[in-house]
């Protein structure tokens, strides 16, 4: 494994003009520069990250278009994925648009979305959530996740944390552009500052609403 040393410039020029030329001639023609300047760095940054927040995987490149109306083969962004439980950790893309970071959980069964919901009305752990995401919006990340439209039933709908009582998913992410650092080696510090910030909302996830 290579030492990690930065995301270079020709990452996000690539999907620049990957945007504009999604087709198999274009990505075969451009292969190349894909491994050279996305998925060898990002590589690289994930080996390095593991010992602290874990083994990571970098998704594949294609997309799945059976079912898409969108034929367009490739994905435009590179995402990759550190687990610390099954479904559960901390993420980061690069696209055109730069770097972006989150973490959190994106898939839930029944049984681990009865966990999240009792956990976040239960006042001890639902009031850590409440503190945990002010903290993380704070910081400049944003709260997403599936989420329906009213307070799930079996819920006062004035609940103090309705609005979290509503989320079947939860996770965060900021977009951080394309900072100086980031064709540096101080990216893989400047990540793990960023994974440290989401740390408590990914442990808490952990604790009471892994799979």
């Amino acid at each position: 494994m290579d030492t990690f040393a930065g995301v270079p410039p020709e990452a996000f020029s690539f999907y620049e003009e990957l945007e504009d030329n999604n087709n198999r001639d274009w990505w075969l023609g451009h292969r190349d520069t894909y491994e050279a300047a996305v998925k060898a760095p990002l590589a690289a940054l994930l080996a390095e990250l593991e010992p602290e927040f874990g083994p990571a995987r970098l998704f594949r490149p294609f997309r799945d278009v059976r079912f898409s109306q969108d034929k367009s083969p490739y994905k435009t962004a590179q995402g990759a994925f550190a687990t610390r439980q099954e479904g559960v950790g901390y993420y980061l893309q690069v696209s055109a648009d730069g770097l972006l970071v989150g973490g959190g959980y994106r898939s839930h069964t029944p049984a681990q979305l009865a966990r999240f919901r009792a956990a976040a009305d239960a006042s001890g752990s639902g009031v850590a959530l409440q503190e945990i995401v002010e903290s993380i919006t704070a910081a400049g990340f944003r709260i997403e996740g599936e989420k329906l439209k009213t307070v799930p039933r079996g819920f006062d709908r004035d609940h103090p944390r309705a609005e979290l009582l509503k989320y079947k998913t939860l996770y965060t992410g900021a977009d951080l552009g394309r900072p100086g650092w980031l064709a540096t080696e101080a990216a893989a510090e400047e990540v793990a500052a960023r994974w440290r910030q989401l740390r408590p909302l990914v442990e808490w996830v952990g604790r009471h609403a892994a799979p």
